[in-house]
């Protein structure tokens, strides 16, 4: 039975621990807040410690599930952070969205301790980190991905190995590049036939029963059909941090992206005038106000 320490126990990181949890691993959870894992951990019966630096210390592998860089590097690097618990024959995996530069800063100070350090950011939903069924997009030594099997595979249906230490944020980053030019492209196609005359729920339908009608457009049904009745899935405050984290990896490589540069700009244009909150499917929302907007001038 392998150890497993899950820190940053959001919706993201409660659902991962779950499936490990039900795989027989042996669970430990950490949050900055302690209280927002309790319930997550009496569920699973998981044990809570207090500090990164404690849950590495005890665990074969550790999985952080974190909002920024800025999370990961204070969680890595910080006051009693997972550096401080790293230990010879362990392995940390971060999963977060971030900068590939980001999980590469924290390599010498890990590797020194004699730890493993891979960069294995996911593809998939909330439901799918529960029910095991993610994507893993990985980088880093071959061997640290070993040791870390145990665990990864009872998150993931998929396991790509991308290479050296940080391929795996990349490509994290460029499938993001993809579903959000597939939200911005499934909105203006419900916008158009909307505008047409077409009822929205069997737009939504066409759409998804053709050759568009990637997993993603089924999962998203709700968010676009009824967006003040659905649940928030990921918000556009997220997403603008996403599209940002692409802006600044395709700069520093010199590779061009014009149509995130537009995926941006309608993000934050539906983020000021709807909230950062709203699901980022919201951006169907902004283009039927633009339209209403332009019929009153």
């Amino acid at each position: 039975m392998t150890t497993v320490a899950v820190v940053g126990t959001g919706r993201m990181g409660s659902a991962m621990a779950r499936a490990l949890a039900r795989a027989g691993h042996d669970l430990i959870v950490q949050n900055r807040t302690r209280s927002s894992c309790e319930a997550l951990a009496g569920e699973i019966r998981a044990r809570i410690v207090d500090t990164p630096a404690e849950a590495a210390a005890a665990a074969d592998v550790t999985i952080t599930m974190l909002a920024d860089d800025s999370a990961v590097r204070a969680v890595y690097a910080g006051a009693n952070g997972l550096v401080e618990g790293a230990h010879d024959g362990g392995v940390l995996v971060d999963m977060s969205t971030v900068l590939p530069d980001t999980i590469r800063s924290v390599a010498d100070a890990v590797r020194s301790t004699g730890s493993g350090l891979l960069d294995a950011p996911v593809s998939g939903s909330v439901s799918l980190a529960e029910s095991g069924g993610l994507t893993l997009m990985v980088g880093g030594d071959a061997a640290d991905l070993d040791r870390a099997r145990p665990a990864l595979d009872s998150l993931a249906k998929s396991i790509f190995h991308l290479g050296t230490l940080g391929s795996g944020a990349a490509m994290k980053l460029a499938v993001n590049i993809v579903i959000f030019g597939l939200n911005g492209a499934l909105a203006e196609g419900l916008a158009l036939a909307e505008a047409s005359g077409v009822d929205r729920a069997t737009a939504y339908d066409v759409i998804a029963a053709g050759a568009a009608g990637a997993p993603y457009v089924g999962y998203k049904r709700a968010q676009f059909l009824d967006p003040d009745g659905s649940p928030v899935a990921f918000s556009l405050a997220l997403t603008e941090k996403d599209l940002r984290l692409i802006t600044q990896t395709a700069e520093a490589v010199g590779q061009p992206l014009p149509q995130t540069a537009v995926n941006l700009d309608l993000v934050r244009s539906a983020a000021a005038s709807l909230g950062a909150g709203r699901d980022f499917a919201a951006v169907a929302e902004e283009l039927r106000s633009r339209r209403a907007r332009a019929t009153v001038a």
